[in-house]
């Protein structure tokens, strides 16, 4: 799939050419991307052996998550700001083994509160894989199809998030706990990255020219930083629906009186449907505007959070798949149209102001979310997370002052 995306041309008829160095640096990004997102995503499949084990309550379920993915957003700008001084390649390479090395130290905590702190630790590296993911691929395909090669980026996030839920099941299967399986991650992804730092020659493209001319489109810059602060709080919205979701769905599953394994195994189908929909919607993203965009994917998905509260478990599958493409579809036509609003020599500071705020929505919804659920019940949960969601449709229609190159 990567091949073929990296491989197709696309220009104004549909089609692009680009060098040997721009499909390389795409690989390299996605390759990073798959890690990046495993690491991130084991946690949703594993909070509910997690939540056994340790006997918490969805609040402390909440608080973990939130910790773990909201500590990304702490170095996102920092790491920006280093990219354009260093370039991404070992920056994104070191991130991927900051994370590792946390997965191992989460796995030798002896209690709630250790598992917390190690969590932050370890959350910390995620904060340079998508501002400098990102940036990195732009700047590759700065000429014409940027939107599809960063949803290529993005798509390829999502093949990690399909692998986490099959890995959690297997190791249920053997018998291996939460623990030992992130010890195996931790240190099989500490080799991996130290043999991937042997392509830097075939896939670095440096670090940004400074010297750049910063053309603004007809636009002036308060309309371009008033359109990219837009994007930013419709991210957040965008993030709050998703880990949203992703981090109370399993508990939804296991309402059904599903098995624990079997509900974890089901989460592989909302990450096949969130892969397609990061795909397709990035390709369309160079050929429809960003708010049409924004209003099929997060209307569908509002609707299918309700839904998923009373559908039977005969339809959860295809259900599943939808929700995914709604929930993560969206975030592709995003990451791209950061681009459209700033100079390609300072994307890397700006796409880690961007991913900082999209991270406030991770650490909102998980402890809001928990509270509720604790408070009242799993179904009000779900009914406002519903409802929270369908108000990003309003709010993208503030995109249409902002002048468009689309």
């Amino acid at each position: 799939m990567l091949d073929f995306v990296i491989q197709a041309p696309t220009n104004a008829w549909g089609y692009i050419v680009h060098s040997p160095q721009s499909r390389r640096t795409l690989w390299f990004g996605s390759v990073m991307h798959i890690w990046s997102d495993l690491h991130f995503a084991l946690m949703f499949p594993l909070l509910p052996l997690i939540q056994s084990d340790m006997g918490l309550s969805f609040t402390q379920v909440g608080i973990l998550r939130a910790t773990y993915s909201g500590a990304s957003a702490v170095l996102q700008i920092p790491a920006g700001f280093l990219a354009e001084n260093m370039g991404e390649f070992w920056l994104l390479l070191a991130g991927n083994m900051w994370v590792s090395v946390g997965l191992v130290g989460m796995a030798l905590a002896p209690m709630f509160v250790m598992l917390v702190v190690l969590s932050f630790f370890g959350g910390l590296g995620g904060g340079f894989q998508h501002p400098l993911a990102s940036s990195m691929v732009s700047r590759a395909y700065d000429d014409s199809g940027r939107s599809t090669a960063v949803g290529t980026v993005n798509f390829a996030g999502d093949l990690g998030k399909m692998i986490a839920p099959p890995i959690v099941a297997g190791s249920i299967a053997i018998s291996m706990g939460w623990r030992q399986l992130l010890w195996v991650i931790g240190l099989a992804s500490l080799v991996f990255m130290a043999a991937a730092a042997l392509t830097r020659r075939a896939v670095d493209i440096g670090r940004p020219v400074r010297d750049m001319e910063e053309t603004d489109g007809g636009r002036s810059s308060n309309t371009r930083l008033s359109g990219f602060a837009t994007l930013s709080g419709i991210g957040a919205l965008d993030s709050m629906a998703r880990v949203g979701a992703l981090t109370f769905l399993p508990f939804v599953l296991i309402s059904k009186d599903v098995s624990q394994s079997q509900a974890i195994s089901m989460l592989l189908f909302v990450f096949i449907g969130g892969a397609a929909g990061k795909f397709v919607v990035g390709w369309l993203g160079d050929r429809f505007s960003i708010v049409s965009l924004v209003w099929a994917t997060k209307g569908l998905t509002a609707v299918l959070i309700v839904l998923a509260l009373y559908a039977p478990m005969t339809v959860m599958i295809p259900l599943l798949v939808l929700l995914g493409i709604g929930l993560n579809g969206t975030s592709s036509i995003l990451y791209a149209t950061v681009a459209e609003y700033v100079p390609a020599n300072r994307r890397g500071r700006f796409y880690g102001f961007f991913y900082t705020t999209n991270e406030i929505g991770t650490v909102i919804a998980p402890i809001g979310y928990g509270l509720i659920a604790d408070t009242y019940s799993l179904s009000a949960t779900m009914l406002i997370m519903g409802g929270a969601t369908a108000l990003i449709l309003p709010v993208s229609l503030l995109l249409l002052t902002h002048r468009f190159s689309r």
